[in-house]
């Protein structure tokens, strides 16, 4: 019988071994065990003399080496079976390495998230100064256009946010706003409806821990509490005067970084489950240069505006049972600019003139009650209707706002609050910036039937100096402001 023959005459006897009965011994078995060993090893033996020694032959040997046919399962007690699979199993570091490879990161674009918000006004001046005479200040705010004579349902803001992480440490966020406006069109007419960029910037994270960030783009500036919290959190319709004086539009294009430590992000986090209206994480600590010029406006004196923040919560659990819950957050902010006001003779001012403000900031948040206040003092540009031009002038201003929380109401939530706000200054991104001089208390609550709707509705009494060095004087009068915000 040829070697060829022999070997198929193992393997057959090996395929034809009778099962062994559940009843044998494991010294049965292992003798079973031990002749198929002795078998295979000859069958090894066997096709190593057949190999030849060159590497062609081998490769030639190779392709012809039979079809390998396996024994038949030998059924072992379950002490012996038990123990095989003990030794045979993957080790936890290989089952990870497994697990590690057969997960797949998912690409960055299926990672961008998509949300917005859009709020519809109505505003309606029941008594005071609507309209003047030319020269005269008529009720206006600088804040909201829909405060006119002749106004009615007004957009607000139109919101679109799209964000997400590229990587682990880069991420993005893109948002346009769809209720902007254009003057001077049909016979000077106003068009609104306009699509209007308000953030585009891409934040990258140097540590794990995502404690620092640098912040590169067209993003907010870090001044002014108020400015950096999101228009769609904010309980007041609109911010202050004399904080967003400083940056009207609250943006501007350039580069911040952020660092938050990781107990100020407990205390955060804690107020964010909450549901406590958060100024957005913008860091513990600030630091930024952009342009000055500010929102969508090139640069036009080769400087750079310099801001810096910091704020700190305080949780006031220890002090007592009457302060549970509570959180007290301080802090402040100083901004340095050179800036060249729009003029009504066309293009910007010749000069540049100082932009510089120092403020402090405290919230204590609503449990139930809480308290609200920003200020803020500086130095700024002022047209002053004695001389006929800009110049540089002293201003200050901010608010005190107070505010309660009712968490179930057969209404749903609901939060009334009550705001004065003082300010005396100019209004650098308004044409020669005029100077304003506002006072105005207003009194309003706000109401959430469900998730996705706020109602706001508010009383405000004004005193209030037009927006426009064309007119002097202050207006004053009352009125009624409503505002519907859905989210999606």
């Amino acid at each position: 019988m040829g070697q060829r023959g022999r070997i198929a005459a193992m393997m057959l006897g090996i395929a034809t071994l009778p099962l062994p009965a559940h009843a044998q011994t494991v010294e049965e078995l292992q003798q079973q065990i031990d002749e198929l060993k002795a078998q295979l090893r000859e069958l090894i033996a066997l096709q190593k003399a057949q190999a030849p020694a060159a590497p062609a032959a081998a490769t030639a040997s190779t392709a012809e080496k039979p079809p390998f046919v396996a024994a038949p399962p030998v059924t072992l007690p379950a002490a012996v079976a038990q123990q095989g699979a003990e030794q045979s199993a993957p080790t936890p570091a290989a089952s990870v390495v497994a697990d590690a490879g057969a997960t797949k990161r998912r690409p960055w674009f299926q990672k961008i998230g998509l949300r917005g918000y859009t709020q519809l006004r109505l505003n309606e001046i029941v008594a005071g100064d609507a309209t003047a005479p030319a020269g005269r200040s008529r009720l206006r705010s600088p804040g909201d256009s829909g405060i006119t004579d002749q106004g009615n349902f007004t957009f607000r803001r139109i919101r679109l946010v799209f964000s997400g992480n590229v990587t682990d440490d880069v991420a993005f966020y893109f948002q346009p706003d769809f209720a902007s406006a254009v003057n001077d069109q049909s016979n000077g007419e106003r068009r609104e409806g306009f699509a209007q960029l308000r953030d585009a910037y891409v934040d990258w994270f140097p540590d794990r821990e995502r404690r620092f960030r640098l912040r590169f783009g067209q993003s907010k500036v870090p001044y002014g509490w108020e400015n950096m919290q999101s228009s769609s959190n904010r309980l007041t319709l609109d911010r202050s005067d004399g904080i967003n004086s400083a940056i009207p539009s609250e943006r501007d294009l350039g580069i911040a970084g952020y660092y938050t430590p990781a107990v100020v992000q407990r205390v955060w986090d804690r107020l964010a489950d909450d549901g406590q209206k958060l100024f957005g994480n913008f860091g513990a600590f600030g630091v930024g240069v952009f342009n000055g010029q500010g929102v969508n406006r090139p640069e036009r004196n080769n400087g750079l505006m310099t801001v810096a923040t910091g704020t700190w919560p305080f949780a006031l659990d220890e002090l007592g049972s009457a302060f549970r819950g509570q959180v007290l957050e301080v802090g402040g902010a100083v901004m340095r600019n050179r800036v060249r006001p729009e003029v009504r003779t066309g293009g910007v001012s010749a000069a540049s003139f100082k932009d510089d403000r120092v403020g402090v900031h405290a919230i204590l948040y609503p449990q139930p009650v809480g308290v609200q206040a920003e200020w803020n003092w500086g130095r700024g540009p002022e047209f002053d209707p004695l001389i006929g031009a800009i110049t540089t002038r002293d201003l200050d201003g901010g608010y005190v706002q107070g505010m309660a929380r009712v968490r179930n109401s057969p209404l749903g939530p609901f939060m009334p609050y009550v705001r004065w706000q003082r300010y005396r200054g100019g209004w650098k991104a308004i044409t020669n910036a005029p100077r304003l001089e506002t006072d105005e208390w207003e009194i309003g609550i706000e109401f959430q039937p469900i998730d996705p709707l706020e109602l706001t509705i508010a009383f405000a009494d004004m005193t209030r100096r037009e927006a426009d060095e064309r007119r002097i004087g202050r207006a004053e009068g009352q009125v009624i402001r409503t505002q519907l915000q859905w989210n999606y």
